[in-house]
C-alpha cells in the first residue's frame, strides 16, 4: 500500500517527531508509524493532536528545534491547516507531509482527486506528486534531503492518489537502511531554537522587511528544482530506481500528447501503448514536480508536438481553466510555442476514467493538429450531463 510504504519511508530516514490527526484515506499512514513507536521499532516522538492545525503547529515548533519531523493529512484537514501552511514556509521548516489527495466538501466526498493539494499551491511549499506507491516510498525519503538542502530549507508535500495508490496492494522495495543512511545522513539545523544561541522565529514584519523574507523563499523555490534533480540522481544511484521532475512516453514521434499527474498517468501510457501499435503518434508527459514548475522541461520536451491535451483532477471556479492546464499553458507562452491545447477535468470525487475516454481525447488532439484547433478547448470528461 502507498500508504504503509510513506510510514516505511519515514522510518527508514529516521524522523525525530511525528504530529497528525486522523482523516480519511491519510489515517493508514500516521497509524502505521505509530505502530513502529509503539513496538519500539523507533525513538520518534509521536504527538497526538485535536486537529490538523494544531498538527501543523506542533510540526513546526519540533521543526525549529532541529528536528526531522513527518506528518500527513488529506482533504479538509489539509484546507483545516491552510493557516499553518505559510508559517511552516515562511518560517522555512523542511517538514515533510504526505498527501492522500481527496475531494474537498461540500457534497462530502472521501474519494481521491486534486483539489485539496492545488488548494494550497501557492503557500510556499514544494508539490511532488506520484505515481505508485513504490513511487511514494522513494520520494518520500528524497524529500527529507530536498526540504533539508542548505539551498532549499523549504517544506515539501509528497502527494498520492487518495484510495488509488494510498489503498492499493502493490510490492515496495525498501532499501537498505544503511543506503538510507549514506544518501540521508542525520539533519544539522543551521539556524534553530538554542537556550545557548538564542535568536527569534517569526518576528513581525512589516512594510520594512515582509517583501524581502518573500523574496527569499521565492528564491530558494527557484533553487529547488536542480537541487531535486541531483538528488534523485543520488537515489538513482543508491537504489536502482531512477526520477526526474517530467517523464514522458512516445514523445519521439508523436503528434499529441496528454499531460496529466499522478496514477492517471499509468491508464493514459496504457492506451498510448496500444495506439501507438495501430500506428497513432501518441505520448504522455507526466509532470511529477508542480511546485516549483519545471516550465524549461516541459517545453523541451513539446517542440514536435501539434496539440496538447492537460488532464486536471481539480478545477479553479469560474476561471474555465484548472491549475495544471495553466502552469502548462504559462510555459508555451513564455518559450513562445503556440499549438492548440484542450483543458480537460477529470475525475473529480475520484470517479474513473476510463481507457475509452483517454482513447477518444487522443483521437481528439490527432484530430485538432491536423485542423489547427480543438472544438473546445476546456471541458469536462466523465461527467453525467
Amino acid at each position: 500500500m502507498g500508504s504503509v510504504g510513506m510510514a516505511y519511508a519515514a522510518l527508514d530516514s529516521d524522523v525525530d517527531v511525528v504530529s497528525a490527526y486522523p482523516i480519511t484515506p491519510q489515517t493508514f499512514i500516521v497509524e502505521k508509524f505509530a505502530d513502529f513507536v509503539a513496538d519500539g521499532e523507533t525513538h520518534a516522538e509521536f504527538v497526538c493532536v485535536e486537529s490538523e492545525h494544531s498538527a501543523m503547529s506542533s510540526c513546526i515548533g519540533s521543526s525549529l528545534t532541529g528536528a526531522r519531523v513527518f506528518t500527513a493529512t488529506s482533504s479538509a484537514g489539509l484546507a483545516l491547516m491552510h493557516e499553518m501552511l505559510g508559517v511552516a514556509s515562511g518560517m522555512r521548516c523542511p517538514i515533510v507531509m504526505a498527501v492522500a489527495n481527496r475531494a474537498l466538501s461540500s457534497p462530502i466526498n472521501i474519494h481521491g482527486d486534486h483539489s485539496d493539494s492545488m488548494n494550497s499551491r501557492d503557500m510556499g511549499w514544494i508539490q511532488i506528486f506520484c505515481e505508485n506507491s513504490q513511487e511514494a516510498y522513494d520520494t518520500t525519503i528524497q524529500a527529507f534531503k530536498l526540504a533539508e538542502h542548505k539551498d532549499v530549507q523549504l517544506p515539501v508535500m509528497v502527494c498520492i492518489d487518495g484510495f488509488i495508490t494510498s489503498h492499493c496492494m502493490e510490492g515496495i522495495k525498501r532499501l537498505d537502511k544503511s543506503k538510507v543512511d549514506s544518501f540521508l545522513p542525520k539533519r544539522v539545523a543551521e539556524l534553530k531554537l538554542d537556550t545557548d544561541k538564542p535568536m527569534s522565529f517569526g518576528p513581525l514584519a512589516l512594510t520594512d522587511y515582509y517583501f524581502e523574507f518573500k523574496k527569499q523563499q521565492e528564491d530558494a523555490m527557484d533553487r529547488a528544482l536542480k537541487v531535486l534533480k541531483r538528488i534523485q540522481d543520488e537515489f538513482a544511484k543508491a537504489s536502482g530506481r531512477k526520477y526526474d521532475v517530467i517523464d514522458t512516453y512516445g514523445l519521439e514521434d508523436a503528434k499529441t500528447a496528454i499531460v496529466v499527474m499522478s496514477s492517471t498517468a499509468g491508464t493514459a501510457r496504457h492506451v498510448a501503448r496500444q495506439l501507438r501499435a495501430s500506428g497513432k503518434k501518441v505520448g504522455v508527459i507526466r509532470v511529477r514536480c508542480f511546485r516549483p514548475f519545471p516550465d524549461k522541461e516541459i517545453t523541451a520536451v513539446c517542440g514536435k508536438l501539434k496539440s496538447i491535451i492537460v488532464l486536471d483532477r481539480s478545477c479553479s471556479s469560474g476561471h474555465h481553466s484548472g491549475p495544471l492546464s495553466d502552469s502548462v499553458k504559462s510555459a508555451l507562452y513564455d518559450a513562445g510555442i503556440d499549438m492548440p491545447l484542450c483543458d480537460v477535468i477529470f475525475g473529480l470525487g475520484g470517479r474513473d476514467i476510463t481507457p475509452k475516454d483517454i482513447e477518444s481525447l487522443f483521437l481528439e488532439g490527432l484530430d485538432a493538429g491536423k485542423r489547427g484547433a480543438f472544438k473546445r478547448k476546456y471541458k469536462f470528461v466523465g461527467v453525467r450531463e
